[in-house]
């Protein structure tokens, strides 16, 4: 006897989820700034889904038609959710983790992300200052 139709709709819904999230979803690609500070993007992946059918026996009190089996129908659907959660920012040896607001969107980042560039820089910059002024 075979898969009934539901396992085969939430064996290819799973399989299209695996095949959208890997792990460069999660873990974004490094991105090398002129002074070879590595910034690494690091996201939140949620997602869901859902399947259901049932099997059309006919009106009540009517004799089950032949073979036994019913006709199925059935749906599913799955949905997908991806958040920015922080920047993993090494510079020098020296690793940071500048985390970004739950709440805001994607479009909301990349309004900001010339401005977070420019703290970053100014940042590093800082720490540069106060190495060489250890240093002497």
């Amino acid at each position: 006897m075979g898969t009934h139709p539901i396992e085969n709709m939430m064996d290819t819904t799973m399989k299209s989820i695996k095949d959208m999230v890997d792990v460069n979803t999660i873990v974004g690609d490094p991105v090398v700034m002129g002074d070879g500070t590595l910034v690494i993007p690091i996201s939140k992946v949620s997602f869901g889904f859902v399947a259901g059918g049932g099997e059309y026996c006919g009106k009540e009190g009517q004799k089950n038609p032949e073979p036994p089996e019913h006709p199925f129908a059935g749906g599913g659907g799955a949905g997908i959710s991806l958040n920015p959660m922080a920047f993993l920012v090494i510079h020098q040896g020296d690793v940071k983790l500048l985390p970004v607001q739950y709440s805001s969107s994607p479009e909301r980042i990349m309004d900001r992300l010339p401005t977070l560039l420019e703290q970053l820089k100014k940042m590093f910059e800082k720490d540069e200052q106060e190495h060489a002024g250890n240093a002497g």
